[in-house]
């Protein structure tokens, strides 16, 4: 029997299982493979003992209406970059990248399919460089992978802002309050723009357009002035100012690398304020409310769509190759090519000017 191992890394993600299902269902069809789920991405290998666990039908049984994944993930540690507590204390980083590779390969499997992210993605293709038969799968909320047109979970994460920002209006309306409402988006902006277009925001700050307060708040004080009395700002979560640098602090956590972004809802409250803005402000941090709960039906099918590609790149040996989504068609793409550039919101593209042309500021 052949073995594929499937695991989830980086930030869960609503359709995660709906993807795992589509693997072992469409493997199920083969009679000579089996699949296994390594537990906490890569960690289900390097741990002793292993967390390995055998993917059936029982497993995956109506898993794909769930969110999160029933494989776990981390965001902490990988093969390249794996934690060890010194003597003194202190936490320092080794490769063990090698060892992974070997023991993979000991275990008996023909080939791993790592679904995660941007970050996920480049150890994918590292791994893949140094001959392990990989195939991606993307994930991730914000949508930031250039070389897919959308990625699962990320119309999932919409609707969750989307239905804030609708409740959030009510709250506003009644009185008379300027509520800001801040959303995921490390890099890019496309969950706060989307969610600014279908709900109908007055102000929608992103990463790729640093704002002028003055800007925001004139664009503030004319919906007050103009008799609604009230107005909501969503704010992507690295949106920064003109001049200014995004609401961010290093972690704390072992093995976490990234920056612990969130914040900023607070500071635009607080610059408006000290700009002169007498309007009542509130804030709201989505937080991880937009990450987890029940996949909308557009990403369970696009997941699902991931998960049979996937097992299906297995079979035909397109190793180091991602899965993908583009111009309404399934594909596949290399490893390099989907890591190669960021996915920014183009500030030529035409939802822009959509957002621009029903009178959205962006604080410009």
């Amino acid at each position: 029997m052949k073995k594929v191992l499937v695991l989830t890394g980086g930030g869960d993600c609503p359709g995660l299982n709906a993807v795992i299902r589509g693997i072992v269902k469409r493997a199920l069809q083969e009679e000579d493979w089996q699949v296994f789920g390594s537990i906490e991405a890569y960690n289900g290998v390097l741990n002793y003992p292993e967390e390995i666990i055998p993917l059936d039908n029982k497993a995956i049984a109506g898993i794909h209406v769930k969110g999160g994944t029933i494989l776990k993930t981390t965001t902490k540690g990988g093969p390249f970059s794996w934690p060890v507590q010194d003597e003194d204390g202190s936490w320092t980083a080794v490769d063990r990248s090698d060892e992974m590779i070997k023991k993979l390969k000991t275990m008996g499997f023909d080939a791993v399919i790592s679904i995660g992210g941007d970050g996920s993605q480049r150890i994918s293709h590292a791994l893949f460089e140094k001959g392990l038969p990989i195939i991606g799968v993307p994930k991730t909320i914000d949508n930031d992978l250039s070389s897919t047109d959308y990625t699962f979970g990320f119309q999932t994460a919409v609707q969750e802002a989307s239905e804030a920002i609708d409740k959030l209006v009510t709250t506003a309306e009644s009185h008379h309050r300027v509520m800001i409402l801040e959303v995921m988006g490390r890099s890019a902006g496309w969950i706060a723009l989307h969610a600014a277009i279908s709900s109908g925001a007055e102000v929608c700050l992103i990463p790729e357009i640093p704002y002028d307060i003055k800007k925001v708040q004139e664009r503030i004080e004319k919906r007050y002035n103009c008799g609604k009395g009230f107005a909501v700002v969503v704010v992507a979560e690295g949106a920064m100012p003109k001049e200014g640098t995004i609401v961010a602090r290093a972690s704390d956590e072992v093995g976490y690398e990234n920056l612990r972004l969130g914040g900023v809802a607070y500071t635009l409250s607080a610059e408006l304020k000290a700009s002169g803005c007498t309007a009542d402000i509130r804030e709201m941090v989505l937080g991880h409310l937009q990450r987890g709960g029940t996949p909308v039906a557009f990403d369970r099918v696009l997941a699902t769509q991931y998960g049979v590609k996937a097992f299906e790149m297995v079979l035909n040996g397109d190793f180091g190759q991602m899965v993908a989504f583009k111009n309404n068609q399934i594909t596949q793409v290399s490893l390099l090519e989907a890591t190669k550039s960021y996915n920014f919101v183009d500030l030529d593209s035409y939802l822009l000017k959509t957002a621009k042309g029903v009178g959205i500021s962006f604080g410009e």
